[in-house]
């Protein structure tokens, strides 16, 4: 039996009266991946940072290889590697001058360094590019390059604070490898995540929801309770945002998403299948069950998720632009000097269409957002939204479209309350329609305990709603959304995607990247870019279609992400497939 790397003996933590962690008790084991999962403000980070002693618990003991964090703090900042959610790497240094200086703050002598740089540069794979800025690396390798850090003083513990949050899934995959050659060595690593795809994989998971623990133990043992609950609605006639939404309004159902032209299901505990079975006959349905999941479990244990209706959606006028094509690049391109960060990309988007951009990190999939959103103008090629081109009526365009940054547009030295009267201002919102535009969306996004903090403060999931408040202020036709949903749990990402299919069956037009593939499921069609060019253009059925064979006769979004990665670089890459290209 492995040995207990870290006790969590009765801990309570406590921000004035806000209570963070509330009686905890847990054993971390040597050798293991522990998974940390729950919801926004669950108190993970917390917990993290008291494991690292950063800080001490109000009540209730921590030790970390038999040593106290408050007593020996010092000990246990040398037994542990911490990379935070924002892990400190100095972008103005390069990958080995940033090793260099963890190795000093580590107290590790010259003549001792060389070595492990080597090995550890090795292990991330991050050779060719000791001389590269950090501020140059793409979102994968400076994960690698936190990770590095973070491994510097061969820690027995390492916690890594939502380590794959802004990565893609071949990025991912690097992390996993490298953290299971570490556990199989020993080291205990805690994982905290908001992907529940990767807590599945763990060996044991630790589930928190407002500050105590709901479940401990495998992932299995969770999964195992929704058995015979889990189902699929295949081929519905009607349309599947429909579908969906009439699925999560009915009380039978604790949780529904979709998945190609299908939509998962799963029943509340002890609830028949009359009311699956009756709206299945109504939509054409045929209902199929499938192997429950993981996240099954993790959104049943903590009450089901939203409901299928949007508010907002329900309170906006139908979109009509008059158009049926309401985005199109034509062999739109972008150059940084000799770096080609788009080349020659091609696509339209239908009007009411949710259109996914996939790619790994560095693709290019940003910079075609922003010139397609007017921030950025193309070295050549031509974009359109709404019928008007980028190049000649900028400001047009931008009056009929919404973006959502990837780090969220928002201004950290105003209030939440001043940066939705900013946004109204700059779409042109004054008098009566603007105070009623402003407080619509304080009351359906829940932000009126926030309007005087600044976004820096509010939790993940707030400043997501914040950021959609704001590029939805003005009613866009066409909706941008950069890596919406990074880091946000589950059940936060199910609210949004709520309200992004309901705004879809107004009309409006959304554009999306991410990294979450099973969010790419919610797309009408996906296209991929790798190395700058679109080398796949489909529905997301007809991706994973192109990653079926004997060994992965069902595969995810994710199983053909790599599949069709890793066919370019083998020189078998896809001809791009699928309509309106």
């Amino acid at each position: 039996m492995p040995q207990a790397a870290v006790e969590i003996l009765g801990v309570s933590k406590c921000f004035g009266e806000v209570e963070a962690l509330r009686g905890l008790s847990a054993s971390i084991l040597a050798g293991r991946l522990t998974g940390l999962v729950g919801p926004d403000g669950a108190g993970k980070t917390t917990l993290m940072r008291l494991m690292a002693a950063l800080m001490a618990p109000t009540e209730g003991r921590i030790t970390v290889a038999g040593c106290d964090s408050v007593r020996d703090s010092d000990s246990i900042h040398t037994l542990t590697g911490y990379m935070p959610q924002r892990f400190g790497l100095y972008e103005d240094l390069s990958v080995l001058e940033n090793m260099r200086l963890y190795a000093r703050l580590r107290g590790m002598e010259s003549k001792s360094q060389q070595p492990i740089f080597e090995q550890l540069l090795e292990f991330t794979r991050l050779a060719p590019f000791t001389q590269r800025l950090a501020g140059q690396l793409s979102g994968g390798m400076k994960q690698k390059l936190g990770l590095a850090c973070a491994l510097m003083a061969r820690p027995k513990v390492l916690l890594l604070d939502e380590p794959s949050v802004g990565v893609d899934p071949v990025s991912r995959q690097d992390l996993w490898r490298m953290v299971h050659e570490m556990t199989s060595e020993g080291m205990a690593v805690v994982w905290s995540t908001a992907y529940l795809d990767e807590a599945e994989r763990c060996e044991s998971v630790l589930l928190l929801n407002e500050g105590q623990i709901e479940f401990a133990g495998p992932p299995a043992e969770l999964t195992a309770t929704l058995e015979e609950r889990s189902f699929r609605l295949l081929e519905p006639r009607r349309d599947r945002r429909l579908v969906l939404s009439q699925v999560l309004d009915l009380k039978s159902v604790c949780d529904g998403v979709t998945q190609g032209n299908a939509v998962r299901v799963v029943l509340r505990k002890g609830a028949g299948r009359e009311e699956i079975e009756a709206l299945a006959q109504e939509v054409g349905a045929r209902i199929a069950p499938v192997a429950p999941r993981f996240e099954d479990g993790f959104i049943d244990l903590l009450g089901g998720g939203p409901s299928g209706t949007s508010v907002l959606a329900e309170r906006m006028d139908p979109v009509d632009v008059g158009l049926d094509i309401t985005v199109e690049c034509r062999d739109l391109t972008r150059r940084f000097g000799s770096f080609v960060a788009t080349d020659n990309v091609s696509f339209q988007v239908k009007k009411g269409e949710i259109f996914g951009l996939l790619g790994p990190n560095g693709a290019g999939k940003s910079t075609t957002f922003k010139m397609l959103c007017g921030l950025l103008k193309p070295s050549s090629g031509d974009a359109r939204v709404v019928g008007l081109d980028l190049r000649t009526a900028t400001s047009a365009a931008k009056g009929r479209l919404g973006y959502m940054a990837q780090k969220f547009s928002l201004y950290g030295v105003l209030s939440v309350r001043q940066n939705l009267e900013f946004s109204a201002g700059v779409y042109g919102l004054d008098g009566e329609a603007r105070r009623e535009r402003i407080a619509e969306m304080i009351e359906i996004f829940r932000l009126e305990r926030y309007l005087d903090v600044s976004p820096n403060e509010l939790p993940l999931g707030h400043k997501q709603r914040l950021a959609l408040a704001c590029s939805l202020m003005h009613r866009p036709a066409v909706l941008f959304l950069d890596e919406p949903t990074s880091g946000v749990d589950p059940i936060t990402r199910r609210e949004f995607w709520t309200h992004i299919n309901g705004l879809v069956r107004k009309g409006v037009t959304v554009l999306v990247t991410t990294h979450f593939m099973d969010e790419a499921e919610y797309c009408d069609r996906v296209a991929l870019m790798y190395k700058a060019k679109l080398i796949a253009l489909d529905t997301p059925d007809a991706i994973k279609a192109l990653a079926v064979s004997a060994e992965l006769p069902d595969p995810t979004m994710e199983d053909a992400f790599i599949h069709l990665i890793q066919s370019v670089d083998v020189g078998n890459g896809p001809s791009r497939t699928g309509e309106g290209q």
